[in-house]
């Protein structure tokens, strides 16, 4: 028998995994949400429910909101320059950047485009990447092509930046305490203390009109909620499936016999539209554990008493109170071990959209030493509607020294509560003030914003104005305002002691600017 060497165009040849770089992931990662929030519990009584409706029912503490002050753009660019500076970083070290979002303000112009205005100081415009959109799995896509970059023949040595932002915002009803508002920065590289398991992501993409946004005219959705929950939960199953199928096919080829549960998770994170949903989440994937293993003990472990549930078939389970019920009891104890921590920022926030996952993730990096999360596998699931899915995993690196990439980014997260605890709570007839706000002058030209910008954290970039073209102009507030939000940001003057070199090699440094950050107004462009 002859047997042919021939391989497919595109397939890996056999020592290719040499060649690639080794544990590509996040290597840094910085949050932004906005300075004032409304209390849920407030909120119900202003809106006339039920006590703990949103509280206990949804599971939320405390939602963030924009005044007119910010909008997408501004979001991004303040997140990216506080990743940038608080890691000591120039921006010629950046080769791609990609930003997943929801928030469209132009049928046309990136956000991207917009942040590129940081770049211009140091001269870089070699970055690739442009924005991604499908709902929440916006900033998950941008992620992934991310790590596809560095891992690919593109890849010129530099590091890549994926941001996640969204303005959550939903009109008077039952949906707006599932608001929120915030963006994510991820740095992008080889030997990350997050590094992504290669190979093991589970996907599922479906067509459903669950939750969309066909008015151009409008910040907010079309929303079928129990449609939505039901995509939501059914994309779990799937994805948990597929993930699961591939971890069992790649332990057998390392010869190890075992079959996989979540107890191979030391951390379980969910995208949140809201808490609650959360929980029931954890317990759908301790249902699929235990229909998967036929012959689970029901008489003692973390099956017992589920036997009455042997023959029930998921895809009839997604409203089965019941079944509910009983796998979130089950599940109690692996939820407060696994994924109660996740949610921080998503109960005091809100639903971010894109950037929730990895609020949830950072939720976790902030809470725990980076001794307690060396080794750790982390699943993340990720859902947008419309819908797309995918779950995966990173791997914590084993090295928790001083000084090391999971040390550094342990530290940049541990103000994350102090952070949210320092912003300002204002009453909900404020809230619903702003709210209408938005709602009068959403795409209004020209238009003069009307928050304060004093009430915005230092270092945050807002919008100053839109002229009668709908060009919108940008201003950063002072760093030099003394809050405790940021006690542990660096100005980029001072930034060189925390310099992270390039993968590859040192890029050159840019010199100190001399300039206050209060100096520098960009715009949106000018053609």
């Amino acid at each position: 028998m002859i047997v042919s060497s021939y391989r497919m165009p595109g397939s890996a040849p056999a020592n290719g995994e040499a060649t690639w770089p080794k544990d590509v992931g996040v290597i840094a990662l910085e949050i932004y949400f906005p300075s004032q929030y409304v209390d849920q519990a407030e909120l119900e009584q202003f809106d006339g429910v039920s006590t703990g409706k949103y509280t206990v029912g949804l599971g939320q503490a405390r939602m963030g909101f924009c005044s007119d002050r910010e909008d997408i753009n501004s979001l991004c660019l303040t997140v990216v320059q506080r990743l940038m500076e608080r890691n000591g970083l120039s921006y010629d070290q950046v080769g791609r950047l990609e930003v997943g979002t929801e928030t469209i303000i132009d049928k046309s112009k990136s956000v991207k485009t917009v942040v590129m205005q940081l770049f211009e100081e140091s001269g870089n415009t070699d970055v690739e990447g442009i924005d991604t959109t499908n709902a929440c799995y916006g900033g998950t896509a941008a992620l992934f092509n991310a790590v596809n970059w560095v891992e690919s023949s593109s890849w010129d040595g530099r590091y890549a930046l994926a941001v996640a932002g969204d303005i959550a915002v939903y009109a008077t009803g039952s949906a707006r305490p599932t608001g929120g508002a915030g963006a994510i920065a991820m740095l992008v590289g080889p030997n990350a203390p997050l590094a992504f398991d290669r190979g093991l992501r589970g996907t599922h993409m479906q067509h459903a009109y669950d939750f969309y946004k066909p008015d151009m005219a409008s910040e907010y959705p079309v929303v079928d909620g129990k449609l939505s929950i039901e995509c939501y939960l059914s994309a779990l199953d799937r994805c948990y499936s597929v993930y699961r199928n591939k971890i069992h096919a790649q332990w057998q080829r390392e010869g190890v016999d075992k079959r996989f549960s979540l107890e191979d998770f030391g951390y379980m994170v969910f995208h949140s539209p809201y808490c609650k949903l959360v929980q029931k989440s954890l317990a759908r994937l301790v249902l699929s554990d235990f229909l998967s293993h036929p012959r689970s003990n029901t008489e003692t472990g973390p099956f017992s008493g589920l036997e009455a549930f042997r023959e029930v078939k998921p895809e009839e389970t997604y409203f089965n109170r019941d079944v509910e019920k009983a796998f979130m009891k089950a599940s109690t104890e692996m939820f407060d071990q696994k994924t109660k921590a996740s949610l921080l920022v998503s109960n005091q926030n809100g639903n971010m959209y894109t950037p929730s996952v990895y609020g949830c993730l950072a939720s976790v990096i902030a809470q725990h030493t980076p001794q307690h999360l060396a080794g750790q596998r982390i699943g993340l699931f990720s859902y947008g509607s419309g819908f797309a899915a995918t779950l995966y995993s990173l791997r914590v690196s084993q090295d928790a020294t001083p000084g090391s990439g999971l040390d550094k980014l342990c530290a940049s997260l541990c103000d994350l509560k102090a952070r949210l605890d320092s912003r300002r709570k204002v009453s909900p007839a404020m809230f619903a003030e702003n709210m209408q706000l938005r709602e009068d002058t959403h795409h209004l030209a020209p238009y003069v914003p009307q928050g304060a910008v004093e009430e915005l954290f230092p270092g945050t970039w807002h919008l100053t104005r839109v002229d009668e073209k709908h060009r919108r102009e940008y201003s950063r507030r002072s760093l030099n305002d003394d809050l405790p939000l940021e006690a542990g940001l660096v100005n980029s003057t001072t930034a060189t002691e925390q310099h992270i070199p390039s993968p590859v090699k040192k890029m050159p440094r840019l010199p100190a600017s001399t300039a206050g950050p209060e100096a520098v107004t960009v715009s949106n462009g000018d053609h």
